[in-house]
């Protein structure tokens, strides 16, 4: 029997938006096992949305960034083979601000690349849910921020 949570996990996802591309990683564990999605994970007791997307990005890339601001949320499933429902993630997107470091993989992460925001609806690479949308969202409010060009 498949035992399934009660209620939805509340996790983070850390979106880092530079020079025009974004840092994604090749998840190595369910759900989205081997999609490339955004560095994240369960908020810990006692640990801030923005605590959880700042430790989350540097356990999993080795990037150490800054919480800019919470942006918008994404629901995902995770359903057993036979369709019943394993857990609910409701995913807090934290828009961060790259300080150092280059993508290294590392704790459930088995890549870390950086991506082409305008290219990645077309890119030919497996794309946990709403990647796409989520990223386009967040390079928008950092245009809207300051409209000239991002410094490396």
């Amino acid at each position: 029997m498949t035992q399934r949570s009660e209620r939805p996990v509340a996790a983070t996802i850390a979106v880092v938006v530079r020079a025009g591309q974004v840092l994604l990683v090749r998840r190595a564990n369910r759900p989205d096992a081997g999609r490339w999605g955004f560095p994240g994970g369960k908020i810990e007791a006692g640990e801030t949305i923005e605590q959880a997307a700042i430790r989350e990005l540097y356990e999993e890339t080795a990037i150490r960034g800054e919480a800019l601001q919470t942006f918008t949320a994404v629901d995902v499933f995770d359903h057993a083979e036979d369709g019943t429902l394993r857990r609910h993630f409701v995913l807090i997107a934290v828009l961060c601000r790259w300080l150092a470091g280059e993508p290294l993989a590392g704790d459930d992460a088995l890549e870390a690349e950086w991506f082409c925001v305008d290219g990645l609806a077309d890119a030919n690479v497996a794309l946990s849910v709403n990647v796409a949308e989520v990223a386009r969202q967040a390079q928008a409010i950092c245009v809207s921020a300051d409209p000239r060009p991002p410094a490396d």
